[in-house]
């Protein structure tokens, strides 16, 4: 599926669900990033999974924490590089392909990451800063 059916299909609420696992959240991203400076792909990441997820009626699923911390780790991985194809990035970042909870471990403790106040806004790392 190319960048834009992808898109298309997810803002219609018509991407199975099983395509949108944790590897279709970064490829949303990847694709925000690729398109918008970094607060508008922000914003439109959280819109779109927030209504994408209520669409399927799971509304409280959705963390705007972990969002935004992924996407400031994205980004420094290269995410907005208009150079580099979808299938090379996630070739060259496989950590926050396969295990992108032990990458936020290093920013956030569980603790601060699982409060109500994280899910619902952004809350700074309690342990190392997001990259810049």
């Amino acid at each position: 599926m190319t960048d834009e059916e992808f898109l298309a299909s997810f803002n219609a609420c018509t991407l199975p669900p099983e395509q949108f696992s944790h590897a279709g959240h970064i490829r949303l991203a990847w694709i925000n990033l690729q398109r918008h400076d970094f607060d508008q792909a922000v914003d439109g990441t959280c819109r779109g999974i927030r209504a994408y997820a209520t669409h399927l009626g799971a509304a409280t699923k959705f963390h705007t924490t972990i969002t935004v911390a992924l996407m400031h780790l994205l980004r420094a991985a290269g995410a907005g590089d208009r150079n580099v194809s979808w299938y090379q990035f996630v070739s060259a970042n496989q950590e926050l392909m396969h295990n992108a909870r032990a990458v936020l471990g290093r920013h956030y403790s569980s603790q601060r990451l699982d409060t109500p106040e994280a899910r619902e806004r952004f809350v700074a790392p309690d342990l190392q800063p997001l990259p810049v």
